[in-house]
């Protein structure tokens, strides 16, 4: 009588990318088999060991708070662009209410210095200097000619169409606040018309961080039409 040997059953390695793998195509797989998430364990930093599910709770908790944080992040930034557009909002009945350059200059000046906590502010307007013997504004207005030599270091600046930020060059600084202001960390340039044809507005911080050019110009640029507007009237 001859004995037939069983078949040996021949094992397949099975890789942990081959694993990993398979559990990605099946997401439900352990829904399926739910017995075996008694079974699993993974390692863990603090507690030594914990389920598979706890983890996933784990996972999904330190998701919700990311989100959390970011969802707190874009209510900070709502809030402030509230804040921004009410006090713009403001700027534009004023600068209405004012019937004379003067009056619009030192609209703009207060609203600069106080609603917009600007350190230093100047606004550039693009005339012959002697048609403003009679406004008093101080260091805030500065009326030049357009191919004055002390415009040329804003060259650049003045062919382009929107506000920039950051860091400006002594000879901008000198023209703008004075040799002897050495406060200013960072500063924004805002155009007054297409190509700032009549002039443009500075506003210098002693922050560093205050202006950079990464920051969103948005307000400036409002802020640039409407005192344009205003100016247009004169």
């Amino acid at each position: 009588m001859s004995t037939q040997r069983k078949p040996e059953i021949v094992e397949e390695a099975v890789s942990d990318e081959s694993v990993r793998d398979y559990l990605a195509a099946h997401p439900d797989f352990f829904e399926r088999h739910r017995e075996l998430l008694g079974t699993l364990r993974l390692p863990h930093q603090v507690n030594g060991t914990i389920s598979l599910v706890e983890r996933q709770v784990s996972v999904l908790r330190q998701k919700d708070l990311k989100l959390e944080r970011k969802l707190k992040e874009l209510l900070s930034v709502a809030r402030t662009n509230d804040v921004l557009a009410a006090k713009i909002h403001q700027l534009c009945l004023r600068l209405l209410s004012a019937d004379t350059l003067q009056a619009t200059l030192q609209t703009c000046e207060t609203a600069l210095r106080t609603g917009f906590d600007a350190d230093h502010a100047v606004l550039v307007l693009f005339r012959d200097p002697a048609m403003f013997d009679d406004i008093d504004a101080g260091r805030f207005f500065r009326p030049v000619h357009k191919d004055d030599p002390a415009v040329k270091p804003f060259a650049t600046f003045l062919k382009g169409v929107s506000p920039r930020c950051g860091q400006i060059r002594d000879a901008q600084r000198n023209f703008l606040f004075g040799e002897d202001t050495n406060e200013i960390g960072s500063c924004a340039l805002v155009p007054l018309g297409p190509k700032s044809e009549l002039g443009f507005l500075a506003i210098g911080s002693a922050d560093a961080n205050r202006f950079h050019p990464a920051m969103s110009i948005d307000f400036l640029a409002r802020i640039g039409d409407l005192i344009a507007a205003a100016l247009k009237r004169y």
